[in-house]
């Protein structure tokens, strides 16, 4: 019998480790410490939870490496975009899911497969035997986290992650705001009018920045202390930045026109994504935030439209725990002191549920292949993938590691003329590499099996 492939983890990674090491034909365990213990971000027992948002960011495939991503992951089979795909809803140029369908199917996927099975236990140590993935993600609880850190001899890594409060839909007065995806993005109707968007004046701007600044922040515990990924900072962060910072940012007016008052540009604009199925639900988005919860409501209810909104989900904030992934790992995603241990996921620096999931895609594959006996080519740094996992497993400075979303600044570079039509050519040219060669590689992939 092929030796069993445990897998710490149920997340985005572990799930997707598990669905491709199984159909590789090995046997996995899924170790999942929830529901019997739980984090401060998770509310279900659900296996690929998503906690922060419920989008997967842009599925454009041509001219964006996190839609390049996308294509990736749905040419090797992924169960995590497969359900998202079945559970998206309209999001503009995004790929956005019903964040509870989208769990429940990925859970009843990959509990259904023969070859898994999950273990509803807490791991709180590095086995020196048999083959294992950690894909603890973030969170990692902290018996293992010292483990981590003790075997890596250095303190563990970390940055602090917020999380977007979520508002009902039947709350937001729609005589101040309006539905439209920016630009019109989108192929329909629906997709078209994907986002809730609530208008502010200059006034009503200062105002909101002058309260976000003033309101009462959640304390960090004493001795606590890591970074902000840029990424995914809090709103009152980037308001300490500078005044301006959220205009540009999540509050940016441009490409929208409030049908209210047609001839009147607005000053700021807060969206609001929709985050289920029924449209009962939005986020707020880019709205990360560590206020307290009563600071929260009296700095949203200054938002247009939002004055009476009743909140499904507060925002917080939350510390996340990742290796020093250039040191520690070593091509093949394998601890180096522990050849029988890999890791995969956001614990290894990537930044994102796709980078997530893709990181355990490639970790499965790459157990599965070596459980079996065979010789599995290296991924292509001209691919996503391939260049992801290449930054995390020696292509980053260690001395300034720090979480990354997949960008083309990872690629091989290509030569193009400057400026945006150049930028858009020179990506048509990233993406259709990276297809080419992708493609070539799950073909030599599949033959060698």
């Amino acid at each position: 019998m092929t030796e069993t492939l445990h897998i710490i983890g149920g997340g985005m990674a572990g799930s997707e480790a598990a669905w491709q090491a199984a159909n590789a034909g090995v046997p996995v365990v899924i170790h999942e410490m929830r529901p019997k213990v739980g984090t401060f971000a998770h509310r279900t027992g659900s296996l690929a939870e998503m906690v922060c948002s419920n989008s997967f960011r842009s599925d454009d495939d041509e001219q964006n490496a996190v839609g390049l991503l996308h294509w990736e992951m749905r040419t090797a089979n992924g169960i995590i975009m497969r359900m998202a795909d079945a559970h998206a809803l309209p999001a503009g140029g995004a790929l956005a899911v019903d964040r509870d369908a989208f769990a429940a199917a990925v859970t009843d996927a990959v509990r259904a497969h023969p070859l898994i099975s999950v273990a509803e236990e807490e791991v709180t140590d590095l086995p020196r035997d048999g083959q294992w993935i950690v894909a603890t993600g973030p969170l990692t609880g902290s018996a293992l986290a010292a483990a981590i850190a003790a075997e890596a001899g250095q303190d563990a890594l970390a940055f602090f992650d917020a999380i977007a409060p979520i508002v009902h839909a039947d709350t937001i007065d729609m005589s101040r705001a309006w539905r439209q995806s920016r630009y019109d993005k989108g192929a329909t109707e629906e997709e078209r009018t994907a986002y809730i968007n609530c208008p502010m004046d200059r006034e009503q701007y200062e105002a909101f920045i002058d309260a976000l600044l003033a309101a009462e922040k959640t304390e960090f515990k004493p001795g606590e202390t890591a970074g902000y990924f840029d990424g995914c900072l809090p709103i009152e962060v980037m308001a300490e930045r500078g005044r301006e910072t959220l205009r540009h940012g999540p509050m940016k007016p441009v490409g929208l026109t409030n049908p209210h008052q047609p001839d009147v540009k607005a000053h700021a604009v807060v969206q609001l994504r929709r985050d289920n199925a029924l449209g009962t639900l939005y986020n707020i988005v880019g709205f990360q935030t560590k206020m307290k919860y009563g600071a929260q409501k009296a700095v949203f209810a200054m938002i247009p439209g939002l004055e009476n909104a009743s909140f499904a989900r507060l925002g917080g904030i939350h510390r996340n725990t990742f290796i020093n992934s250039p040191t520690l790992l070593d091509h093949r995603m394998r601890l180096k002191s522990r050849s029988n241990i890999r890791f995969a996921g956001q614990i290894t620096g990537v930044e994102g549920y796709v980078e997530s999931a893709a990181m355990g895609l490639l970790a499965g594959r790459m157990a599965a292949a070596e459980m079996l006996g065979h010789d599995l080519p290296s991924v292509p740094q001209t691919t996503a993938m391939g260049a992801l996992v290449n930054h995390i497993t020696g292509g980053a400075d260690a001395k300034t590691f720090q979480p990354m979303n997949v960008n083309f600044g990872l690629f091989p570079p290509v030569d193009a003329r400057g400026g945006r039509r150049g930028r858009m050519v020179r990506y048509k040219i990233y993406t259709d590499r990276a297809k080419a060669d992708w493609t070539d590689w799950l073909g030599v992939r599949q033959a060698a099996e």
